[in-house]
């Protein structure tokens, strides 16, 4: 498999923080720059991970606001979850 091309980021940090953070690679026996990347790769996951989740919450509402109309095809489809549901808790009982 061919290496990905990288790039260089250069940015200014406190002495006393870069020191700490050193420490912590340090300790982890990890290289400062890859601990650098975990750190970035993570907060990247976080980000589309929230994007994720408004967009599920906001196609929830939606669909939410559509089943409130009884003739709709997402009402539709609570009523069978529902009885699909209690169906369930009867056999379960």
């Amino acid at each position: 498999m061919p290496e990905t091309k990288t790039e260089t980021v250069t940015f200014r940090i406190d002495p006393a923080l870069k020191d700490e953070f050193a420490e912590i690679a340090e300790a982890e026996a990890k290289p400062v720059g890859e601990l650098l990347r975990e750190l970035v790769r993570e907060r990247v996951k976080q980000q589309r991970r929230r994007a994720f989740e408004a967009e599920a919450r906001r196609q929830s509402l939606k669909i939410a606001a559509a089943a409130q109309d009884p003739n709709s095809d997402e009402a539709a489809v609570l009523r069978e979850m529902e009885a699909h549901f209690a169906d369930v808790m009867r056999e379960w009982k």
